[in-house]
């Protein structure tokens, strides 16, 4: 006679027209499917919680509230799925009427039938229209005002939440020294020197900032709509007395109004402009940069599947993010009127980046757990061992435009030969 597990493995072979990636184990010790990472389902409102919202976004409420747990590596799990799918053995990724059908007699027979789950207080819930400065703000909040605790806890000391720019692979090289190499490379793109205004738009936890001012004695400017950012920037510009040569604002990018910037810096914050408004983003970038200014962009890439990064993403980290191919991104600035210098693909940095935040995260678990709850580690753990894979698997990448704003006989002023 089959077993419980026997009947979920068969039901999703036949969904997925190909042979299960992962094991299955259900809730009564049954066992289906290949070995070595197993999906364990701790009760049948695992099952519940697929029935009512298929895919993706159920298998993440299931996990991050414990319903489902993965025994063996979760990163090689999410490995096998998606080779699946790339593979073109998957039949379908949406439920037929008839599979409904069927679906609903098996959780009948399983007793899985109740009413749908509630879904985790982690998911975002925001109002109003798309991309308004208030809903925008409660955008930013879902995933920055997390608390600056947790990020201190994941982060290294510079506080750098982007990409960083790994240079050597000897011993002891660690994230901390590429965070900084990466900032350092960022003001040498832009050319910072003494006295010299800076801009950073969407400056997070201030580490451009901070580093700018520090070591390459500019006056800077940063703005960013995260209420805990701003204080945590105020905290760090007075620890390091530079009152006079630091500026942070909790203001809209929209709302800027300033004399034009020697340089400007948008470090992996288009992601949360959105397509619609973009246009609007570069023109402000190009307006506030003087003649012969240079804006460095770094900024996520993805193709026209998923441009918000999946239902995962969208509901649990950045509700209401855009990523877009670099090609729409370099359009975007072009009609703006910048001209774009250089473009510089750190992907592999970035797998790099978010596999040392998961160690981190791993190696502080119950610290984490204690500061943000068991859901919502759960909800980066899925969110890192997720990230690093797509960007390893270029399904997502990152890069560095250095774009400038020309003179009036449309001179560049950067050097004729490329240093870096």
């Amino acid at each position: 006679m089959p077993t419980t597990a026997d009947r979920i493995a068969g039901f999703a072979r036949d969904l997925l027209g190909a042979p299960l990636p992962v094991g299955i184990r259900a809730w009564d010790g049954s066992r289906a499917g290949p070995p070595g990472v197993t999906a364990v389902l701790n009760s049948r409102r695992a099952l519940r919680r697929l029935l009512y919202a298929p895919g993706e976004l159920g298998l993440a409420r299931a996990y991050v509230t414990g319903d489902l747990d993965v025994e063996g590596d979760l990163a090689e799990g999410f490995r096998r799925i998606w080779a699946l799918t790339r593979s073109g053995a998957v039949k379908r990724t949406r439920m037929e009427p008839a599979d409904r059908a069927r679906a609903a007699w098996l959780a009948l027979r399983l007793g899985v039938l109740g009413p749908p789950p509630k879904p985790p207080a982690e998911e975002a819930r925001l109002t109003g229209r798309l991309h308004t400065p208030l809903r925008d703000r409660s955008a930013i909040a879902h995933h920055y005002d997390l608390g600056n605790a947790f990020y201190q806890l994941l982060l290294d000391e510079s506080m750098a939440y982007s990409s960083a720019y790994w240079t050597s692979d000897r011993p002891g090289y660690d994230l901390a020294r590429a965070q900084r190499d990466k900032l350092d490379l960022i003001c040498h793109k832009l050319g910072l020197r003494p006295g010299m205004r800076l801009l950073d738009v969407g400056c997070g936890w201030g580490s451009l900032l901070i580093h700018a001012a520090k070591h390459h004695g500019v006056h800077a400017v940063g703005v960013t709509l995260s209420a805990e950012q701003a204080e945590h920037v105020r905290t760090r510009v007075s620890a390091h007395d530079l009152h006079d040569r630091v500026e942070v604002r909790r203001q809209d990018y929209r709302e800027l109004d300033d004399q034009p910037f020697d340089a400007v810096a948008s470090i992996e914050m288009g992601e949360h402009v959105g397509e619609q408004h973009y246009p609007r983003y570069t023109d402000t970038l190009f307006r506030l940069l003087r003649p012969r200014g240079r804006l460095v962009l770094q900024q996520m890439s993805r193709g026209a599947v998923a441009p918000g990064g999946g239902a995962f993403i969208e509901r649990y980290i950045a509700p209401d993010m855009t990523m877009r191919p670099l090609s729409r991104t370099l359009g975007h600035l072009e009609v703006s009127g910048f001209e774009i210098r250089d473009v510089h693909a750190l992907r592999e940095h970035y797998v790099e980046t978010v596999r040392a935040w998961t160690d981190t995260l791993e190696s502080r678990w119950h610290d984490v757990v204690a500061l943000i709850g068991e859901t919502g580690a759960r909800v980066w753990r899925l969110y890192l061992v997720g990230g690093a894979l797509a960007f390893e698997e270029n399904r997502m990448g990152v890069d560095q435009i250095l774009a400038v704003r020309p003179g009036e006989a449309g001179e560049s002023g950067l050097p004729a030969t490329r240093e870096r």
